[in-house]
């Protein structure tokens, strides 16, 4: 999962796209980068870490000009290191920079034909820098010195046609303007909006609306599933719908976990969804356990907040925060190894033991991946007094891995992959486990007269994966690259590259 950004205004952009990617943060803590174009020059700064680590004054300063990208990552495709921070650049033609939000699941296939059909070579591992060249090479393939908006759209029906998995990118060419696209079915999100100033009308693309309002632009609408829009260096719009057959399917976990609760996405407000999330978990205990002996209702913080007070508000029962939260730990299940994985979620989590003592209790949470931090929350609840410890989940199982990017477990990691509802309230150790349906799921975030979207990327739930050429093979090369062993084993071998270059 990363978080993207675009910017053209009449003024520098440096410190708007800085501010925006600290909003932006929560989609990605591995790595940031920001790069501006002055005139016909171009200007980056990326490495490791997040953005406040990364840039410095000094950095800032060098970030001139009136247009630029910003990105923030973690890892979904390829590994943790410094040469895969975005945005990436490759010379021709006309000198572009992308940022990319996605994973594209032909990435080897593409990667061969670039080499084999393109005269292209990719450094990386990752698919970021695949979808960049097939871009380029789409535009180079028309063989202009001076390109129009057409040129843009048919270079991006071109990545289109050649490209599968779930995407979202915005490029930059110098002296000419920012491009953004959307991947067919709409699986990543991406809005912009427009922003007038005493100077003129400036543009802003991004992935979620909140970093939109956090620097005063005001949203215009989200992408289309296969559009592209093109922002020219002087402030001028223009729009296409760029696939054959577009069909909007977005990531329905984007509204259980990653995306902020004040964003929009795709006319959907995911405050809301989350609230409704709540009140149809309500609706199934009332149904399937109406003798209920809950005493208090606390969440997880922080995402499953919302879910949690409507739930309580629903069955009338009184509503708490039982935990708190330290804000400088990141994200457990996207973290390597089991061993730091289980420190960190006694780091991140405090407990306040008078809420606990002699309590029934129901925890909610957003979602259950691995199960670890969920078996360690419910003991924590032991340990502080509770007499019984109840969990529900906003989302329902988790039991298939995520191929359109994010950078979840591999199958076998996955707490409920292979195992019962039953099987699963015994490995984290609850009295009672109550997991969402996934039709009150999808029903909660459609909200029916609110919204167009008729169909959701639901595959981590039930593994039907919407591009439709996810295959087994794929499936178990995806399981490779990503279970925990292979995980060390990738961190060892970084390990030893920065050993031999700080002994060098």
């Amino acid at each position: 999962m990363c978080g993207i950004v675009g910017l053209v205004c009449k003024t520098a952009v440096n410190q708007s796209l800085y501010d925006a990617l600290m909003v932006l943060q929560h989609r990605g803590q591995d790595a940031a980068g920001i790069v501006t174009c002055e005139g016909g020059k171009l200007h980056l700064r990326k490495g490791n870490g997040l953005a406040s680590d990364v840039f410095r004054t000094s950095h800032m300063i060098k970030l001139r000009g009136n247009m630029g990208l910003g990105h923030v990552r973690y890892p979904t495709a390829g590994c943790s290191s410094s040469a895969e921070a975005q945005p990436f650049y490759v010379n021709s033609p006309y000198g572009i920079t992308l940022a990319h939000n996605g994973n594209l699941t032909n990435a080897e296939e593409l990667k061969k034909d670039l080499f084999r059909e393109d005269l292209r070579h990719i450094n990386t591992s990752s698919d970021s820098e695949i979808l960049l060249n097939i871009f380029a090479h789409e535009l180079q393939a028309q063989n202009k010195l001076r390109i129009a908006p057409e040129d843009i759209f048919r270079a991006v029906a071109g990545v289109h046609r050649r490209c599968r998995g779930g995407y979202v990118g915005v490029a930059m060419i110098p002296g000419f303007g920012i491009i953004a696209f959307r991947d067919p079915y709409g699986i990543r999100p991406v809005v912009y909006g427009r922003r007038e100033s005493d100077r003129g009308t400036e543009y802003m693309v991004a992935s979620e609306s909140v970093a939109l309002d956090s620097l005063g632009f005001e949203r215009v609408r989200d992408l289309d599933p296969g559009e592209a829009i093109f922002i020219s260096h002087d402030g001028q719009l223009y729009s296409q719908q760029c696939a054959a057959n577009p069909m909007r399917s977005p990531c329905i976990f984007e509204f259980v976990y990653f995306a902020r609760p004040d964003s929009i996405i795709d006319n959907v407000f995911v405050h809301k969804a989350r609230s409704r999330m709540g009140q149809k978990l309500a609706k199934k205990i009332e149904r399937e356990w109406p003798d209920h002996d809950i005493d208090v209702v606390i969440p997880i913080p922080d995402t499953s907040r919302t879910a949690a007070l409507s739930l309580a508000g629903r069955l009338h029962v009184r509503y708490t925060e039982g935990f708190i939260k330290n804000r400088y730990i990141g994200r457990t299940f996207i973290m390597p190894g089991q061993t730091v994985r289980k420190k960190s979620v006694r780091q991140k989590l405090n407990v306040i033991d008078l809420e606990f003592k002699g309590k029934n209790v129901l925890l909610v949470d957003d979602s259950i991946v691995r199960g670890t931090t969920s078996q360690q929350i419910v003991q924590m609840a032991r340990e502080a007094g509770a007499k019984r410890v109840y969990f529900a989940s906003a989302a329902p199982p988790v039991r298939f891995p995520n191929v359109y990017g994010i950078d979840m477990p591999s199958a076998i990691e996955l707490v409920a992959h292979g195992r019962t509802e039953e099987e699963v309230r015994e490995y984290i150790g609850a009295d009672r486990l109550i997991f969402q349906d996934l039709n009150d799921l999808i029903n909660a975030v459609q909200k029916k007269g609110k919204t167009d979207i008729t169909r959701f990327d639901t595959s981590v739930f039930n593994g039907d994966y919407v591009t439709g050429d996810v295959s087994e093979s794929y499936l178990e090369q995806l399981e490779l690259l990503r279970n925990d062993n292979a995980k060390k084993e990738e961190d060892a071998a970084g390990r030893s590259i920065l050993d031999l270059h700080n002994n060098a």
